[in-house]
């Protein structure tokens, strides 16, 4: 403890009269003083801004919506009518036009060597990254500029809101799509593309093209590495949808290989067995084999020389696989338990050593964008719980490494948002955007309530049906005029503001229908499979489809009330609570770099006032879901 400083009543009276001319503007405060803080001896200390730093390097930034973006659709969500029946023509996934537009592209490492520097390896990235953001927004404003098809006259509202514009659209505007603009993330895919022999892409099965576009199809290509397509959540999507994707990725893509996987299985509890249904890391054996042995024939194929090497006769003499050799396969297909996913302790570099040298380990990568079940397949390929999974998007923070046997290696990658002409609704149903960070919660309602009738699916009522027909009482015989009910029409908001009657869900002041809470909670449903649905891919016979449910997946087991009702309950807990680090929409950080465009406004999904924790020690806590995040008025 400091010993106390002794000062005179003098003084003291002069530190007032000082204090009082420095308020009055009399005098200029005195310089504060630098505080420096000594070292103890042993120990390494690391400052909390550095901390905080480090924490932050690998979270995810993406662009803001413009404020007129979201009054536009705001207002068209609460006038434009849902088309119902639905038309079969949005139930088959849209292809972008390639003849218009320019390819998007991922942003591909520079080559480096092991004589550089760190600093001269960051560098020379930066330099080629520092670019790619803005040029890749030019392609996005004109893919978004192209008008959409389908005009729907609108009403004009009574009274004119100052924020719209004076000839506010017919149609819901086109969204701007995301993709990852933080260079340490791109950084994380670079790592894990290198060190790995094998790939394996994860494919959310509801819509696999969203998952596997032309940018990343491309980069994978350059990069020459041999991968698998892996198609997950099966049982969400169904057989018949399944089943057409496989038979188009077969069409599209005939090089690769497809394997279907489940991550999850019911427990059985037996007599103990209440309530909602509860799942673990499983996957069926014939899942099981059939990924282990595609990875088997491409490590096979590894094993023999390429082409111009065997047409080289003095090539092919002193050519070696640059790859383990000898691998126990049985041992692969069995193994399970305590002795898998044991993490390697440091990061898994590429070491510099000899070429004739043989890898110690088969390593494959495993890649994807958020969401797509990558931490949840390697729990069931573990048969434990290994790698932290959750359903909000991001979770993974760093790529990690976990032996699968003593020579086989798995490398988690952190998922990231690839380019693509998609638009941003389609990405907050999927998964990959975290749904308590979006503003525009209305344009997403419409844009689901277009592809399948939400209204039946959670079993809405109006908020605002039209009057029944009056009976006619007239006593003389001539036929009189019948008076037809009217068709009730919907409209996103009206979907909101019925969910949120259903739920008694009302704001805290004025009381009127919390939407916000209302739609967050469907986005989630939707999100986390709850209510299923897929896609169809393109190219599908419209006769085999229906207009009723949309892309909507009825259960036959009975199960989607009886989720939907469990889905109240858990709202107030910590179900649907937010994995990260808890920021609203409207605290989230702004990142000024110049990896952005230019004026071009970029929040990230980052931490902040506890962003000094150590990352690395410290597991994420589950923090209550905030419904007010996404402001509607």
């Amino acid at each position: 403890m400091h010993r106390r400083k002794i000062t005179s009543t003098n003084k003291k009276k002069e530190d007032q009269k000082l204090r009082k001319a420095i308020k009055r503007g009399e005098a200029e405060p005195p310089p504060k003083p630098t505080r420096t803080q000594k070292r103890k001896k042993g120990l390494v200390q690391t400052r909390r801004s550095q901390v905080a730093d480090d924490g932050n390097k690998l979270h995810s930034s993406f662009l803001r919506l413009s404020p007129e973006f979201l009054q536009t659709s705001l207002y068209l969500s609460a006038s434009l009518p849902l088309q119902r029946p639905i038309d079969i023509r949005k139930c088959i996934l849209e292809l972008p036009d390639v003849n218009t537009l320019q390819r998007l592209t991922c942003p591909r490492r520079p080559p480096w060597n092991f004589d550089m520097s760190k600093k001269e390896v960051e560098k020379g990235e930066e330099g080629v990254f520092r670019k790619w953001p803005a040029q890749t927004d030019k392609l996005v404003q004109h893919w978004q500029d192209l008008a959409p098809e389908g005009a729907v006259e609108v009403d004009p509202p009574a009274i004119r809101d100052p924020d719209l514009p004076s000839d506010p659209p017919s149609t819901m505007p086109r969204s701007t799509t995301y993709f990852e603009r933080n260079i340490e993330v791109w950084r994380q895919l670079w790592r894990v593309t290198e060190i790995s022999q094998i790939i394996l892409v994860l494919l959310d099965s509801r819509c696999p093209l969203l998952h596997y576009p032309p940018s990343l199809a491309e980069y994978l290509t350059l990069s020459k590495r041999k991968h698998i397509l892996v198609l997950t959540k099966v049982d969400i999507a169904g057989p018949a949808r399944v089943d057409a994707w496989t038979k188009y990725l077969q069409t599209a893509y005939p090089s690769l290989r497809i394997v279907l996987v489940e991550s999850y299985a019911e427990k059985d509890l037996g007599w103990a067995q209440q309530g909602k249904a509860k799942y673990e890391p499983r996957m069926p054996d014939a899942f099981r084999h059939k990924l282990v042995d595609t990875i088997r024939e491409l490590h096979e194929e590894l094993l023999q020389p390429p082409e111009e090497v065997k047409s080289n006769p003095k090539r092919l003499a002193h050519w070696k696989p640059r790859i383990k050799t000898g691998l126990d396969w049985d041992a692969v297909h069995s193994a399970r338990g305590n002795q898998v996913g044991i993490a390697i302790g440091g990061a898994a570099i590429p070491v510099e050593g000899e070429e004739d040298e043989e890898p110690r380990f088969l390593t494959v990568g495993v890649i994807g964008q958020p969401n797509v079940g990558k931490s949840s397949l390697l729990n069931a390929l573990f048969g434990s719980q290994r790698v932290q999974a959750s359903k909000t998007p991001g979770k993974t923070k760093h790529f990690q490494t976990l032996f699968w046997t003593p020579e086989v290696r798995l490398v988690d990658c952190p998922g990231l948002v690839m380019p693509a002409y998609v638009p941003m609704e389609l990405q907050v149903l999927s998964g990959i955007l975290p749904i308590s960070r979006m503003p525009s919660i209305p344009s997403c309602i419409h844009f689901a309530s277009e592809l399948m009738p939400l209204e039946e699916v959670f079993k809405l009522k109006h908020p605002n049906p039209p009057p029944k027909p009056e009976e006619d009482k007239r006593t003389w015989r001539d036929p009189g005029k019948v008076v037809e009910a009217k068709p009730v029409q919907w409209t996103a908001m009206d979907v909101l503001s019925g969910y949120a009657e259903a739920k008694s869900w009302v704001t805290a002041q004025a009381g009127r229908l919390d939407v916000n809470r209302a739609g967050n909670a469907m986005l989630r449903a939707i999100a986390e499979s709850r209510v299923s649905w897929a896609l169809w891919p393109p190219g599908t016979d419209e006769a085999l489809l229906s207009s009723e449910d949309g892309i909507w997946v009825r259960r036959t087991d009975g199960t989607d009330e009886e989720q939907y009702d469990h889905e109240a309950h858990s709202e107030d807990e910590h179900d649907h609570s937010e994995d990260t680090e808890g920021t609203s929409t409207n605290d989230d950080s702004v990142d000024e770099s110049a990896d952005t465009a230019e004026g071009a406004p970029v929040f990230e999904t980052g931490p902040s006032r506890f962003a000094m924790l150590p990352v690395e020690d410290v597991e994420d806590e589950d923090e209550e879901e905030s419904h007010g995040e996404s402001e509607v008025a």
